[in-house]
């Protein structure tokens, strides 16, 4: 199994800007895989919020297009969530998730057929 881990959150006003990182564990190369991040707030279903394949196809759920960036470092082992405009509604658990193909690689669909994801960190908006 591959452990990820998500570093980066914290509280930031509306407005301000958060980079999240995701690092997998010591050996894992990325092959053909699809990257992603879902969220969830406390009493509400999770959301998809983006991802990436190795050919670099990025998807966005629509409440966070336009303001969220996803990437790859491989040198690092490493992929990101740029947020930023944050708005209060961004206020959630965010968790990195990998599956191990590229099939199915949609924000939609990434919590569903993950097949490897983090524990999570909390990004708190508020002014």
């Amino acid at each position: 199994q591959v452990q990820l881990e998500e570093a980066g959150g914290g509280s930031v006003a509306p407005g301000g800007s958060l980079k999240l990182s995701c690092t997998t564990s010591s050996g894992f190369t990325f092959g053909d895989i699809c990257m992603g991040w879902w969220r969830q707030a406390p009493g509400k279903e999770w959301e998809g919020v983006a991802t990436i394949d190795r050919k670099n196809r990025k998807e966005y759920g629509a409440s966070v297009k336009g303001r969220f960036t996803i990437s790859v470092d491989e040198a690092k082992n490493a992929f990101y969530l740029e947020i930023n405009n944050v708005k209060e509604e961004d206020s959630a658990m965010y968790h990195c998730a990998i599956r191990r193909w590229q099939d199915y690689c949609d924000p939609t669909l990434i919590r569903i057929y993950a097949t490897d994801w983090g524990q999570g960190t909390q990004v708190t908006v508020s002014s």
